[in-house]
């Protein structure tokens, strides 16, 4: 690859290898530069591989040989965009840290790059090359942000560390997501906030037997 890399690990499967000369690096810039601008103006229908050659003036036949797919195109310059656009936040308590992380997912959700996301993850079910990109270039950085969170609260004690990172992750995030997706409900701070308290202190009732 040329150019930033995912800063997630790696080596990434299904990411196109291509030699890094200037030109190379040059050529790809263009095209990432190009297709950030085409996504904020009319999300991923406007990043078409003709819009994306003609704004960036790299043939389509270049663009094919750094990328598998106009989506894969998409979800690199996507991820490279927003990757910094949830900050982690620091509460002092890891029950804190995650029911704001969550709303700050959710707002970013909610949002015109919430949008483009569920373009892309849309399009990625059936574009193998393009989930790949999406993989390395966006959902990677989210399970590393909440993996981050998480060992913090195991250091500190209050969280179970029998549960590993991406299951919390998963638990998380999934609710988010699947919104995000179906439309309903709505993606609010109130919302995300229930949702943390519920995977936070789980969903069915204790209840006292009596007992001393």
């Amino acid at each position: 690859m040329s150019g930033p890399e995912p800063s997630y690990g790696g080596p990434w499967p299904g990411l196109v290898e291509h030699p890094q000369t200037p030109r190379s690096i040059r050529v790809h810039e263009a095209a990432v530069a190009a297709t950030r601008a085409l996504l904020s103006e009319g999300g991923l229908p406007a990043a078409t591989t003709d819009a994306i050659s003609a704004r960036s003036g790299v043939s389509k036949a270049t663009l094919y040989k750094h990328w598998p797919s106009r989506v894969a195109i998409a979800a690199e310059a996507f991820g490279r965009e927003v990757s910094d656009a949830v900050a982690l936040p620091d509460t002092g308590t890891t029950a804190g840290d995650l029911t704001e992380h969550l709303r700050r997912v959710s707002r970013f959700y909610a949002g015109p790059e919430g949008k483009v996301f569920s373009q892309l993850l849309a399009a990625t079910v059936t574009d193998e090359g393009g989930a790949a990109y999406l993989r390395a270039w966006f959902l990677a950085g989210r399970r590393t942000t909440v993996a981050t969170l998480w060992r913090r609260g195991v250091e500190r004690g209050d969280v179970r560390p029998d549960v590993d990172a991406d299951t919390a992750t998963d638990l998380l995030i999934g609710p988010l997501v699947l919104r995000l997706m179906a439309g309903h409900p709505a993606l609010t701070d109130d919302a995300a906030s229930d949702l943390a308290d519920a995977v936070l202190h789980g969903l069915v009732a204790t209840r006292d037997n009596g007992e001393d």
